[in-house]
């Protein structure tokens, strides 16, 4: 029985067998004893996204009343539901990240904790997502930018859409220009400040999806 620690773009967290590229966390939001989610979905504003191999480390996954360990398809998959890279276990990526996202909003200086608070405001709306408009088309977003619509969550990369799965991407022949950015706008202007988020192999037009 798969356990509830699956991210989607929209930030839910459900059970379902495929696991993906990275993990991360929202704090601890779990009961070990029963490995089972509460009923909140972060005890943090920092949402971070690891690695899932690290210095040889092994962990039980929700055994410990420690951070819970939630999984996503990829890096994109992540920033979409509002999560950044972890400082810890990816500092290059971490670093990279605070430049571009500091050069992208024109800021300096800025300590983790404070790009928390902003992601935080971008992320919710209550207790659901928050949803963004956005001006212009879809296809000049820049790679890794995922998009709402209709239900379905779409990855704009190489300039094509990708239709979101747990399995992997599937490539689109089109999104109604009146979607909804998933990306937080913080981290979508880091994106075109030059940070590259690691996307599934299977958005790619040579690659078939795969999970």
């Amino acid at each position: 029985m798969p356990l509830q620690n699956r991210v989607t773009p929209l930030g839910d967290i459900v059970a379902t067998p495929e696991r993906g590229m990275f993990t991360g966390n929202r704090g601890i939001i779990h009961d070990p004893r029963t490995k089972t989610l509460l009923n909140k979905r972060w005890s943090s504003p920092a949402w971070l996204t690891c690695v899932c191999e690290f210095q040889g480390r092994h962990r039980e996954v929700m055994a410990r009343q420690s951070w819970t360990e939630l999984f996503f398809l990829d890096e994109a998959t992540s920033f979409a539901a509002g999560h950044r890279p972890c400082f810890h276990c990816r500092r290059d990526d971490a670093n990279r990240f605070r430049a571009a996202w500091e050069q992208g909003n024109s800021v300096a200086g800025m300590k983790a904790t404070q790009i928390d608070r902003v992601l935080h405001a971008e992320r919710l709306d209550g207790g659901n997502k928050r949803l963004h408009p956005f001006d212009g088309a879809i296809a000049t977003l820049p790679d890794g930018a995922m998009v709402q619509v209709r239900g379905e969550s779409y990855l704009v990369a190489q300039g094509r859409v990708w239709r979101w799965s747990f399995a992997g991407y599937t490539e689109s022949a089109g999104v109604p220009e009146d979607a909804q950015l998933l990306t937080p706008p913080s981290t979508l202007r880091a994106f075109r400040a030059g940070y590259s988020p690691v996307l599934h192999s299977s958005a790619s037009p040579h690659t078939p999806s795969s999970s």
